[in-house]
């Protein structure tokens, strides 16, 4: 039902009798989108202010928008210039109780930067300060973050899908108004090595908010690692010409699958499931019987979903070569522009 929503919002859904579902989606838009703008006035008219600098990356649309590998990248450009910081995360999912997957990724990538797993992110960035001592707080998936008083707001779009049908949730995949977009100090457009023309969505960027300046990223491969051992990593040409089954829960699984096209891989099985599914023990016996009955023993996945496995969940996968894909994100356009306007903060 999830997919077949999703499926209705970005309009791959067709037909007399999709018609008919897209009314009544449109008419909950609506009720959506003013409670979404009555919330906007309502924190925004006293945002609370911090004894540091506060940087959201997030995004307006449902959606893998690469804004956690932004996350990171931003991460270590600061702290190699000696900046203190912190990673506030909303952590979607909890696994083990504690993190969710994508601050559990963070938090394994990052090392000795902290990551504060709360939904009040007011709560959090005031932990930071008291209990590390931070200059700079980053906010994971932060636009919808008003209570806050920002000093600089990023916003990541998919390349791939842009801004959808221009829609609010449900009828279509924006989670606020587009005038939401007049709030952002940069744009960054991520996986564009999967989309040929960007002229539209940078146009349509441009004419809500032309101050803003826009930059342009690709999800670069940086190798594979055994499950078990991710501190090994591998050549990315290491499964070039070999045959694999792929399966993942992400924002867009189309990515990683043309990841690995990319790279010479031959798919054998590419399974999907919805964006932060947490497997069960059924759902992965059923990868490893599928890839079984297709005669594939190299199984793919991504770190994000390699996170939500625990170590039992791995016992499953014994009889097979179970790899993680690690990417990284790579500015290819206007790179030295973030940068000054990242450092630009600290002269004010």
């Amino acid at each position: 039902m999830r997919r077949y929503l999703y499926n209705l919002a970005t309009d791959q859904e067709r037909g007399f009798f999709a018609s008919l579902v897209k009314f009544p989606l449109l008419l909950a838009s609506f009720v959506y989108g003013a409670i979404i703008r009555g919330l906007i006035l309502f924190f925004t008219f006293k945002p609370a202010r911090l004894n540091c600098k506060v940087i959201s990356v997030g995004n307006i649309t449902l959606g893998g928008t690469g804004k956690t590998s932004l996350v990171e990248f931003i991460s270590r450009s600061l702290r190699d210039k000696g900046h203190k910081l912190a990673v506030l995360s909303r952590g979607y999912k909890k696994l083990n109780g504690s993190l969710g997957d994508e601050p559990a990724m963070l938090l394994k990538h990052l090392g000795d930067i902290p990551v504060i797993v709360d939904k009040d992110r007011v709560r959090s960035a005031k932990r930071a300060i008291k209990e590390y001592g931070v200059d700079t707080v980053i906010l994971d998936d932060g636009l919808q973050q008003w209570r806050l008083r920002k000093d600089l707001e990023i916003v990541t779009v998919s390349a791939s899908q842009g801004l959808g049908n221009r829609q609010m949730l449900p009828r279509g995949i924006l989670r606020e108004p587009l005038s939401a977009l007049k709030r952002a100090d940069i744009f960054v457009l991520t996986k564009t090595g999967f989309s040929g023309d960007l002229k539209e969505t940078e146009s349509a960027l441009n004419k809500i908010n032309p101050a803003a300046i826009i930059l342009e990223a690709v999800h670069a491969p940086l190798g594979f690692y055994a499950v078990n051992k991710p501190e090994d990593l591998l050549s990315p040409g290491c499964l070039k010409g070999k045959k694999a089954a792929l399966f993942s829960g992400i924002g867009e699984p189309e990515a990683f699958s043309g990841l690995m096209a990319g790279l010479g891989v031959n798919i054998g099985l590419d399974l999907r499931f919805g964006d932060h599914h947490n497997y069960s023990e059924e759902d992965l016996a059923g990868i490893c019987a599928k890839a079984k009955g297709a005669g594939l023993d190299i199984i793919v996945t991504t770190v994000k979903d390699a996170s939500r496995l625990s170590d039992a969940d791995l016992e499953i996968f014994k009889k097979y070569k179970l790899l993680v894909l690690r990417i990284a994100l790579k500015i290819t356009k206007n790179e030295e522009q973030l940068i000054a306007r990242l450092f630009s903060l600290y002269s004010l």
